[in-house]
């Protein structure tokens, strides 16, 4: 996550599988939310940040009841403007869901704020296991443009002018 994001979970958690299992890059540890539906994650940005694709790590197979069926995105500002944008239901996951985030005119969005909630499990399960979150943003890389760097005048510059 860009410009270090802030991660809060409003839920209690079990020592061990709290907010470091969901960022710590490996797929045999979990994030465990327990209690009642639904269960959320929100992530705060200290500026306004573009977001272009959410990656959500789970695993039916290991998790079962506990895994997700099917999840909200919700972006804004704070927690009072939260706009639903995207509903995902989830089929046994096998791994890595990937959920493009774009406006009405498919671009990437600005937020501060993003919220992913846990409306429903399989099998009816109570409590959530999350395995990774990854949350992308653009890269805005315009290159540089070759013609603003003038003419290469000593012979050492025009030996590398060209590219063979």
């Amino acid at each position: 996550m860009r410009f270090g994001a802030f991660l809060l979970v409003n839920l209690a958690f079990l020592k061990g599988f709290g907010v470091d299992q969901l960022r710590d890059d490996r797929a045999d540890t979990y994030w465990q939310s327990d209690g009642q539906l639904p269960h959320l994650v929100n992530i705060q940005f200290q500026r306004k940040t573009t977001i272009s694709d959410i990656y959500i790590y789970t695993d039916y197979k290991l998790d079962e009841s506990y895994t997700p069926s099917r999840i909200s995105i919700r972006v804004g500002t704070h927690f009072n403007d939260l706009q639903e944008i995207e509903v995902v239901p989830l089929v046994e996951p096998p791994g890595w869901v990937h959920v493009p985030i774009r406006d009405i005119r498919d671009r990437p969005i600005r937020v501060f704020m993003i919220q992913i909630a846990v409306t429903s499990n399989h099998q009816n399960g109570r409590d959530t296991h999350m395995r990774q979150i990854k949350i992308h943003s653009p890269i805005d890389n315009p290159g540089i443009r070759i013609d603003l760097l003038g003419t290469f005048s000593t012979v050492e510059f025009q030996q590398h002018a060209t590219i063979r």
